[in-house]
């Protein structure tokens, strides 16, 4: 390994973010690093290893072995002109990608080659990305290829990327071309990849056909014991092997000494042993073919620095194999499906079969979220508690979920979003299918999970929440608003709309409700609050259905909330059996409130029972509403036009490339280089986003000439960032005529300044009167790029009135974006001022975005003022910040992150 940190002879410096680990085509894992010197034993075995048409088809002819000038050649690379990547399985290399650039510095050709027992597992695919990812950052913008016609495999490879090909015969070879910048469909190609991988290697953790309980104890109050005994309980189908030195029988199992014992390979193994013997035992789970390994075992990340150092070696050691990990400090996991069933986890009891996927982070919320599950009685497809996520993560579960049958909902408790933007990615594509509800505490923020250090949050408050809604995201605040939610998408049909139907046999139950819906943003579209029940018996319920019915009935209305006090005569299970049946024959949401019962329990007894209704029901008038309100949400986002990606016209991001690329070698660490007025004006200039002329000057005498080459009317500014906008403090003069006017400006400018301290200043051309916003965009290390946009001055200053977006975003994320903030009706005609030229404004912000999505070296960029009118839009001032991109969380190269 050779880190950017460090050097080595001839061998020249990387950066470390080269190094991931992958998920490969089948589900199991790999390691990919750029090759070193040390690799010459291995590379040599590699190549001796393979067939002749293997060798034929790399090297146009046959080589049974590679001489020490070529093991020189091939390991030793300058990381800049000469890349080479390998793809390992502990110590055994299993595939080899490189490329040389050529004499025209911008192209480099590229070359494969791939073990013979790992072909067909997406190799070639991987090592491509790889590639052209770091070719990109060493300024390379083009490969080309020389491949035998007969090597169908690589040129599919290069055919399925996605990128646009070029194909010429030339002596016999068939040479290939294409531009590796990232398009639409190269991105599109690489998560279709990314999510066959990551939802396969799920399945052999969630459908396993057999399981072995490393641990096993025959000790009650053991985890190991509690493991065989839920997995005996839960009717698993497959093959069951406990593994312990002393012996356990048990009905069902087959007991071993150790993992290498057991007569058949395990797909899943769970280990609960003592900390210091798991990376042992992971060892052996890898040599016995092992697919996946889920940690019970605590004393890890959460123990401080020494466990999180054991829990970096079992993660690196686990994937050396080829193995997923669930955990450490892990509750399980288990699958209710009939076909596939079993409870691998220490929960004693599992919610029914049923339609909602569950994930959760660490032990307590892992306990917390099932025993919220089994309150509500909502049946659950698939549970995992990825407990300190070192590999597995909700990302992964989303993956698996999208393709699974039996999950229609999807249920998700976060401590930490370790990827937020590969989350937001996922999680849009899966919400316009299958609702996403995430759980997280407003008091945790944005934050790591257990052991993953080394960064830290920039992004704005609210922009995780924007993040959340922009992918369609329903957000919880606890497990029980969770399941309340969760009641109704998998107990009820969608809502249409947010029309909403109150029904009620108490006339104050009706105005509270009605009350709460205006807050809610839920429509009351028919109120019946004076349902007569008060005789009770089959009557009551008789008035009840009459209520019901009429109400649903209705065309313009799309759910029903019916509140009931007690009714005389009847039992809670009788009313919610009523309704739940009147629901069904309108094919219309509803729910039920039984409220001011004398029954303690009663909604609880319902939940429990075994035959209780298939309607959700809440004892609580506000949580029903704010369910329904959450689910009325997701329908509106669902229904939505979601756009399709914004791309602006005369754009030239090759030029804005060679200008970051100027001034990146400045950049010292983790500073921000201050890009100066050219600089900047020159790189907004390659998105198509011009600024108002502007001279800064020092001395005064300089000021005159400075405004007789922009040409009156001028303004006056100070350069000072806080004050450059603040008209009231002085920090601005407007509307200055000629050199007298600006002399006594300058003075007086420089008295009402003189507290704040001493600042250049600077003339800029009049601009055209408008409306002020202010857009900004960040790279943060935790999300990637953040845009916010907000009416400039105190909307923003003071009251936070921002919206926030991620890109890349679509034509319909900009025009809501431009609406979100509430002083933006300011923009759109207000009291009397014509409306503004939004349409301009939502082609700057959909520039911003696309510059921003595009270049993470462009760590900060501010756009402060833009003024806005109903014929114009001008950008007065704007600052741009250069960084060092490092390892965006979501980059153009398929990685593991733990």
């Amino acid at each position: 390994m050779v880190p950017e940190t460090a050097d080595t002879e001839d061998a020249g410096r990387y950066p470390e973010y080269w190094e991931a680990d992958v998920i490969l085509r089948d589900g199991a894992t790999a390691h990919l690093r750029p090759i070193s010197p040390q690799d010459r034993d291995a590379l040599l075995a590699f190549h001796q290893s393979q067939s002749e048409d293997t060798i034929y088809l790399r090297f146009f002819s046959y080589k049974p072995t590679l001489s020490a000038r070529e093991l020189d050649r091939f390991t030793r690379v300058d990381h800049t002109d000469r890349v080479c990547f390998v793809l390992l399985l502990g110590e055994q290399i299993i595939g080899v990608g490189r490329y040389d650039r050529t004499d025209d510095p911008q192209d480099a050709e590229v070359a494969f080659m791939i073990s013979d027992a790992h072909q067909g597992r997406g190799i070639g695919s991987i090592l491509l990305e790889h590639l052209a990812a770091a070719a990109r950052e060493n300024g390379i913008d083009h490969f080309s290829a020389e491949v035998l016609p007969e090597n169908r495999k690589m040129l599919r490879v290069f055919a399925q990327a996605g990128y646009e090909l070029t194909r010429r015969f030339d002596d016999g070879v068939v040479v290939v071309g294409f531009d590796i910048d990232p398009t639409e469909k190269s991105l599109a190609v690489m998560a279709a990849r990314e999510h066959r991988a990551e939802a396969l290697s799920m399945a052999d953790l969630l459908t396993p056909a057999s399981i072995a309980v490393v641990g096993a104890s025959r000790h009650p109050g053991h985890a190991g014991h509690a493991l065989v005994e839920h997995l005996l309980a839960s009717g698993f189908a497959g093959r069951l092997s406990g593994v312990s030195p002393t012996p356990f029988e048990r009905e069902g199992m087959v007991h071993a000494t150790s993992i290498g014992e057991v007569p058949e390979r395990v797909d899943l193994a769970v280990i609960a042993v003592p900390v210091d013997q798991v990376a042992d035992v992971v060892d052996q789970c890898g040599a016995a073919g092992v697919r996946a390994v889920v940690v019970v075992t605590g004393g890890y990340a959460e123990a401080g620095a020494e466990g999180q150092a054991r829990q970096t070696e079992l993660v690196r050691r686990a994937r050396s194999h080829g193995m997923r990990v669930v955990g450490p400090a892990s509750l399980g996991l288990f699958n209710t499906a009939p076909e596939s069933r079993f409870n691998a986890s220490i929960l004693p009891t599992v919610p029914r079969e049923g339609p909602l996927g569950l994930f959760s982070q660490s032990g307590a919320i892992g306990m917390m979220l099932n025993a919220a599950a089994l309150r509500h009685n909502v049946g659950v497809s698939t549970y995992l508690s990825a407990g300190n996520r070192a590999d597995v993560s909700g990302n992964d579960m989303m993956q698996f979920w999208e393709d699974d049958a039996a999950t229609r909902a999807c249920g998700l408790y976060l401590q930490s979003v370790g990827n937020p933007r590969k989350f937001s990615r996922i999680a849009r594509r899966l919400s316009l299918n299958k609702p996403v509800i995430v759980a997280k505490s407003e008091v945790t923020g944005l934050r790591l999970p257990p052991g993953h250090t080394g960064r830290t949050t920039q992004a704005p408050p609210g922009a995780l929440d924007a993040m959340f809604r922009q992918a369609g995201v329903i957000r919880a605040d606890t497990s029980e608003h969770l399941m309340d939610v969760a009641g109704i998408l998998t107990g009820q049909p969608l809502p249409a709309g947010a029309r909403t139907a109150l029904v009620s046999n108490a006339l104050a139950l009706g105005q509270l409700m009605e009350d709460r819906c205006m807050q809610l943003g839920l429509e009351v579209a028919v109120t019946q609050a004076g349902v007569r029940t008060a005789d009770g018996g089959d009557d009551a319920l008789e008035e009840l259905r009459r209520a019901v019915d009429s109400s649903l009935g209705a065309e313009a209305v799309d759910s029903a909330v019916v509140t009931l006090m007690p009714i005389p005569g009847t039992t809670p299970r009788a009313v919610a059996e009523l309704v739940g049946r009147v629901g069904r024959e309108h094919g219309k949401t509803v729910v039920v409130v039984f409220t001011g019962s004398t029954e303690p329990g009663a909604v609880s007894a319902l939940h429990h029972a075994d035959d209780g209704p298939d309607v959700p029901c809440f004892d609580s008038p506000g949580a029903a509403l704010r369910a329904l309100a959450k689910v009325v949400d997701y329908t509106r986002w669902r229904a939505q036009d979601q756009g399709r990606l914004a791309e602006p016209h005369g754009i030239d991001a090759e030029a804005a490339e060679t200008l970051v690329e100027t001034v990146l070698p400045r950049v010292a660490g983790d500073e921000l280089l201050e890009l100066d007025d050219s600089q900047a004006r020159a790189l907004l200039e390659t998105y198509g986003i011009g600024l108002l002329r502007s001279e800064r000057f020092t001395d005064p005498e300089d000021a005159p000439a400075a405004a007789a080459r922009l040409g009156y009317p001028v303004a006056l500014k100070t350069t000072d960032p806080n004050l450059r906008h603040r008209l009231d403090l002085g920090g601005v003069q407007l509307n200055i005529q000629d050199d007298a006017q600006l002399r006594t400006a300058i003075a007086t400018m420089h008295r009402a300044l003189a507290p704040f301290g001493t600042f250049d200043l600077e003339v800029q051309s009049m601009a055209p009167t408008g409306q002020a916003v202010v857009l900004r965009a960040i790279e943060d290390p935790l999300i990637g790029p953040v845009l916010s946009f907000g009416m400039a001055g105190d909307a923003v200053n003071l009251l936070e009135d921002w919206a926030h977006r991620v890109p890349p975003l679509t034509d319909q994320d900009v025009r809501r974006m431009v609406r979100e903030p509430k002083a933006s009706r300011k923009l759109l005609g207000h009291q009397g001022v014509p409306a503004a030229d939004v349409d301009r404004l939502e082609d700057l912000v959909s520039r911003v975005a696309l510059l921003k999505d595009r270049h993470p070296e462009i760590a900060r960029v501010e756009l402060n003022p833009v003024l806005v009118s109903s014929g114009s839009l001008t950008v007065l001032a704007a600052s741009v910040g250069i960084g060092n991109a490092r390892q965006r969380t979501d980059s153009a190269r398929r990685a593991m992150r733990s």
